[in-house]
């Protein structure tokens, strides 16, 4: 049932992502059971040695409260699989970062495709390549060098998203970057946010192929 304002209520939004996770996970129906039947087994296994009955509602909520852990564990997993390797995946992933961050897709997009995002927070401006390894760090280099005229004493760090050695993959990439060192105060960020506005004005041909929506799939559902 949808809310008052249109969103949809809890238990819709639990379908949804249950059905989500399930286009990648078939199994995970029989996972969540399970997780809710075994705390219940051992719940009326207790009740009949202790004789004492109550034990087994606190089995059931117990045991839902593991399903819906595990659901959104799994549904975390499932939506970084259905969009790795898409054009824009790592802007659809850092869009989740929060209202702390200043996420611009693709500031920068070479003729092969190769895709630069800039986020701007207290660890100053982080520029996150995707594409091949070997173009996208010379447009990492590139970007860099003409942002960094317009904020020259603020750290800039490069990330090249991917499995390689010193890359960040996908499923990682909001974690390390939350994780960097904060060299910047609030009013430090908001002045950077400033003076980068005007590059963010300018139009950037967007790769080719459906650009991932980073929504309610990349979050696990409220419990």
């Amino acid at each position: 049932m949808a809310r008052k304002d249109g969103k949809p209520g809890r238990l819709a939004q639990i379908r949804q992502t249950y059905q989500m996770t399930k286009q990648s996970d078939p199994r995970i129906g029989w996972i969540l059971l399970g997780c809710i039947l075994a705390p219940v087994a051992l719940a009326v296994l207790a009740s009949l040695l202790l004789k004492n009955w109550w034990l087994v509602p606190l089995g059931f909520t117990t045991g839902l409260l593991i399903a819906a852990i595990v659901l959104g564990r799994r549904a975390e997993r499932a939506a970084y699989s259905q969009i790795e390797g898409q054009p824009g995946a790592g802007a659809a992933v850092l869009n989740t970062l929060g209202k702390d961050w200043l996420v611009t897709p693709a500031v920068a997009v070479t003729k092969n495709q190769d895709i630069v995002h800039r986020v701007i927070g207290r660890p100053g401006v982080i520029l996150v390549g995707e594409g091949s390894s070997s173009r996208v760090a010379h447009a990492l280099r590139n970007e860099k060098q003409r942002e960094s005229r317009f904020v020259p004493d603020v750290e800039f760090t490069e990330i090249v998203l991917g499995d390689g050695e010193g890359q960040v993959p996908l499923t990682k990439l909001v974690k390390t970057v939350r994780k960097m060192p904060k060299t910047l105060t609030g009013g430090q960020v908001t002045e950077v946010r400033r003076r980068l506005e005007a590059l963010s004005n300018q139009p950037v041909a967007m790769p080719k192929g459906p650009i991932p929506k980073s929504t309610r799939a990349m979050r696990p559902p409220r419990r």
